[in-house]
């Protein structure tokens, strides 16, 4: 059965995970720190985050997790009770974050609509962030569904955005694939009904995201032979399916 829509993950999908976030993550840490390198040292540890390399453990909550997963443990480390605001300053800090692509995304995304397929993001990110870097890189018209964990639908591994993405669009859960970099993208789009497709642009290991994909592949570069040799090339989805973003 063909393909007929791409849900794809943000952060270690579409944008290199720790290129883009490494050096940001750093210096948040720094801010809710006051400047105290080792109090921001011993934060990271807590996130799952290494403050002298910049990079992120593979569990770490800021791979799979949501921006309130990540406030709740920084809020409880710092003796805080004002997890909402370190949510908000979380959403409103990253939306200046430079994202760094994955691959050359603006080609690969037109080629894979020009066969027809309707494309979606679903990020454990703030809905407002995620909008904002696919605006920054020039995408935003490329995709017909945008949702954050915020954007009324839950966050994954819970498959209410997988979901939502599929009713949207009008299209059958099976019909549609979901690519993401962490263990939360694929067992959202198990639980989803959906085809499942791991990249190893982010912090997992390939073996850590083998068990719950249909493939593994270096990078969404790799997609559009994958789809020929899954769907047969004379079985690409009907054109026009593309909607407006929302």
């Amino acid at each position: 059965m063909p393909f007929e829509a791409i849900l794809f993950d943000k952060d270690g999908t579409l944008f290199d995970f720790h290129a883009s976030w490494g050096g940001w993550t750093r210096g948040f840490l720094l801010e809710v720190s006051e400047g105290d390198a080792a109090r921001a040292r011993g934060l990271g540890e807590v996130i799952g985050y290494d403050f002298d390399s910049g990079r992120f453990a593979p569990g770490s909550v800021v791979v799979a997790g949501t921006n309130a997963d990540i406030a709740d443990l920084l809020a409880r480390e710092l003796g805080r009770a004002d997890a909402e605001r370190l949510i908000g300053r979380l959403a409103e800090a990253a939306l200046s974050v430079p994202m760094v692509e994955a691959v050359a995304l603006r080609p690969l995304l037109s080629e894979l609509r020009a066969r027809g397929l309707s494309l979606g993001l679903a990020t454990n990110d703030n809905e407002a962030p995620a909008r904002a870097h696919l605006e920054e890189a020039g995408l935003s018209d490329l995709f017909d569904f945008i949702a954050g964990y915020d954007s009324g639908h839950g966050g994954k591994p819970a498959p209410g955005m997988l979901l939502a993405f599929a009713r949207a669009m009008g299209i059958a859960p099976e019909r549609c694939l979901m690519v993401g970099d962490s263990r939360h993208d694929l067992v959202a789009g198990r639980a989803a009904g959906m085809g499942t497709v791991a990249v190893l642009t982010g912090p997992s290991p390939r073996e850590e995201l083998e068990p719950f994909a249909d493939a593994v592949l270096p990078d969404i570069g790799h997609l559009p032979a994958w789809l020929d040799a899954v769907n047969g090339e004379s079985a690409a989805p009907p054109a026009g399916k593309g909607r407006k973003a929302k």
